[in-house]
């Protein structure tokens, strides 16, 4: 389930309710901003965020602006997204200045997912062509320093600890080590605390004392709710925050701490993380995240997933294959495991826009994920032959395939019908120039 799931819900029977109406009174703009108002509290928005976020949307939606558009409740629907962009606030990028390594330090309390955080961070930044180093400056909690350890083999990062050595002193050796290796990014995982308190806040002052960092970075778990805001301004008035990275957005909060967070500590959100897996971190855009919110989709995000997971060449040699109708079920698995890169269903389901996205969450993603499995399963159990050539699949051969992929007869027949029934609509796409594509989203 989407993290803002419930929210935008909510926020699309407004907007459903208000695209009923001709002309908007401005009762009708009141009976709207009070939906919305309820929305964002049960979203565990901040009273004060949600306050002043509405007042601004009904100011601009009873004045001229909507009064004279031809479209008044699109308006009103324009409105709401642009004031959701400035709660949550411009972007502002990584600062990479000054003499190399340079140092950004991770802080935030225990389980906040600051780790995992840190060998995100990690591949994104080599990815850009940075030479990374981590640094392990949690002694405290004996699976932190074997975590990061093996997050840095994973992804051929080096990992600096040493037994013994206290964070602020650590952290300058492992600089020093850097510098010398021609590394230019050194990433301090440093220890979290189950609450704020001042042995955390001294050590953090300490290493930054010895080891001025270009960032800190605080990482907030966004399951924790309008507690997240409270963490995030506790540490911002111990310790000078350069930005936020936001984790477990992908979970079952209500979402409520990423509108509210920049606009309470006036500290810029610069990342969210949203999955265990390691290219599971987005660069923060404001403009995407108010899309997903009000249900709209992230076709940016969507095409970025893709171009990060296809294998372009295989890919316009496979749409040249499917448009012409001339594809076999090899063809079919080759596409099928490109989009398994992307990522799981249920974010893939729900950065499409619009009408799309409505019809695509009211699929289970579990039930989506298993049958795309299931179908992997069947057409892996074929022979090559059978795969490039389907009209060989008589029914021993089905039987087998069945008992192969642990699967029924019926399974292997309705996959076979669905892609003789694919391969009919893209040669009727093609005979028709396109007219065929109505039949494709019926």
């Amino acid at each position: 389930m989407s993290v803002f799931e419930n929210l935008t819900e909510r926020l699309n029977t407004v907007f459903t309710q208000l695209r009923r109406r001709g002309k908007l009174s401005a009762a009708d703009v009141d009976i709207a901003m009070r939906e919305v108002r309820m929305a964002l509290l049960e979203a565990d928005v901040n009273y004060g965020v949600v306050k002043d976020f509405v007042a601004r949307v009904r100011e601009r939606s009873v004045g001229a602006e909507v009064s004279k558009a031809l479209n008044p409740a699109q308006q009103v629907i324009k409105i709401v997204n642009e004031e959701l962009i400035t709660t949550l606030g411009e972007p502002e990028r990584l600062n990479l200045t000054g003499p190399q390594p340079r140092t950004i330090m991770l802080v935030g309390l225990q389980g906040s997912g600051k780790t995992t955080a840190a060998g995100k961070l990690a591949r994104l930044l080599r990815s850009r062509g940075e030479r990374v180093m981590l640094v392990a400056c949690d002694p405290y909690r004996p699976a932190a320093v074997k975590q990061l350890e093996t997050l840095g083999e994973r992804l051929g990062v080096p990992v600096y600890f040493e037994a013994g050595v206290q964070p602020p002193e650590l952290a300058v050796r492992a600089a020093d080590k850097a510098q010398k290796g021609g590394h230019t990014v050194l990433i301090l995982d440093t220890a979290g605390r189950s609450q704020l308190d001042d042995a955390l806040m001294g050590e953090l002052k300490a290493i930054a004392r010895r080891l001025p960092p270009v960032e800190t970075l605080l990482v907030v778990d966004s399951m924790v709710g309008q507690e997240a805001v409270h963490i995030a301004t506790g540490f911002r008035d111990a310790i000078p925050l350069t930005g936020l990275v936001l984790t477990k957005m992908d979970g079952d909060s209500r979402g409520g701490a990423a509108i509210s967070i920049r606009s309470v500590t006036g500290v810029p959100i610069k990342f969210i993380g949203s999955g265990e897996a390691l290219d599971a971190l987005e660069v923060y855009d404001p403009g995407r995240l108010a899309s997903r919110i009000l249900g709209m989709g992230d076709m940016l995000g969507l095409i970025e997933k893709a171009e990060a997971s296809f294998d372009q060449q295989m890919t316009q040699k496979e749409a040249a294959k499917l448009l012409s109708g001339d594809f076999s079920l090899e063809d079919f698995a080759n596409q099928l495991r490109q989009v398994r890169k992307m990522g799981p269903i249920a974010q893939i389901l729900e950065m499409l826009p619009g009408g799309m996205g409505q019809m695509a969450r009211q699929v289970d993603p579990n039930d989506a994920e298993a049958q795309l499995k299931q179908t992997e399963a069947i057409i892996n159990s074929m022979t090559v032959q059978e795969r490039r050539h389907p009209d060989v699949l008589n029914a021993s051969r089905r039987r087998r395939i069945a008992s192969g992929s642990g699967t029924e007869v019926q399974d292997v027949n309705r996959l076979i019908k669905q892609f003789r029934e694919a391969q009919r609509l893209f040669k009727t796409i093609k005979k028709t120039g396109g007219r065929g594509m109505s039949r494709l989203f019926g």
